[in-house]
């Protein structure tokens, strides 16, 4: 495998790369190094990659690079370069997703059009796409209707990614993660915030009553699913990758007391315009196409993002 991976420096898009790498393929990452959260967290994810002889950097954004001469020999590309963010994709901040999320998008897939070499894209999407009234446990053919619009720009490259399969034969693949959680979590997110509050004793803030659930997916298997859609996702299709398991913020501070030995200190304020009431994936077609599974149970993964969180405070 040659591949390409955007987003190389994030939470999963440098698990990712350090995954390739270790099954033997020739890896170029591109990461613009955002603002998004601090850049020293980026590097510090890059650090096992930089020093692999079969790894190569980029660092630009993906609109200022020469992606035709960087696709030639690729077999495979992994976007995962994203603004994320459902609470900050409000107001003027929106042409930063649009921006980021859309037309990098676009860009990608076009340089891929002319690509022979090319056996699989697979575009990271995200459960932000389905919106609050899709029936539960959420298949790939409900109608997404998001409620955020980061969910609308996810949606909207998913989209890019079909009419490019189904116009130019590029082989995507979009996959759906559902909350993608454990070590190197990007600071913003639930867990993160929960076990870093929680080991210096500092107030966790839950929005609403807490009885909302999500489907959480320990990065590892998050990375699997990435590995096996490379090798046998069929293009065009879309694929829910969840971890398994349906459970409440309420639940999940009761592991992290169970995990850290220290109760929690919540702070309740109101729902964020965006938030989701509820996820939960259907599977059943990543199992049966890709075969996909689950590995990694919430609370074994909890307490491996415990661990190392501990290691970097």
């Amino acid at each position: 495998m040659r591949a390409f991976v955007t987003g190389c420096a994030g939470f999963i898009g440098s698990t990712l790369a350090e995954r390739l790498l270790a099954d033997g393929a020739d890896v170029v990452g591109i990461d613009s190094f955002t603002d998004y959260y601090p850049r020293p967290m980026k590097e510090r994810n890059l650090t096992a990659a930089l020093a692999h002889p079969r790894f190569r950097f980029i660092e630009s954004e993906i609109q200022h690079v020469d992606l035709l001469a960087e696709l030639r020999d690729r077999t495979h590309v992994f976007h995962l370069a994203a603004q994320a963010g459902v609470r900050k994709s409000w107001g003027r901040d929106f042409r930063i997703y649009s921006t980021n999320n859309i037309e990098a998008t676009q860009l990608l897939l076009e340089a891929a059009s002319g690509m022979p070499a090319l056996e699989r894209l697979v575009y990271s999407s995200s459960s932000s796409v389905y919106g609050d009234r899709v029936p539960m446990p959420m298949r790939e053919d409900a109608l997404p209707e998001p409620v955020s619009p980061y969910g609308v720009s996810k949606l909207a490259a998913e989209q890019l990614c079909y009419l490019y399969f189904a116009n130019f034969g590029v082989p995507a693949v979009s996959l759906r993660y559902f909350t993608v959680y454990g070590p190197r979590q990007r600071p913003d997110m639930a867990f993160h915030k929960f076990l870093r509050a929680t080991i210096a004793d500092e107030p966790i803030t839950v929005y609403g009553d807490g009885d909302q659930t999500r489907d959480f997916t320990f990065v590892s298997d998050a990375v699997r699913a990435n590995v096996l859609a490379a090798a046998q996702g069929i293009p065009g299709r879309v694929y829910n990758i969840g971890g398994g398991s349906r459970v409440s913020v309420n639940e999940v501070l009761s592991m992290i007391e169970r995990i850290t030995g220290r109760r929690p200190r919540v702070i309740v304020d109101p729902v964020q315009k965006g938030d989701m009431r509820h996820t939960y994936a259907d599977t059943s077609r990543a199992r049966e196409e890709l075969g996909y599974a689950p590995t990694i149970g919430l609370e074994a993964g909890l307490a491996a993002e415990y661990q190392w969180l501990t290691g970097i405070l």
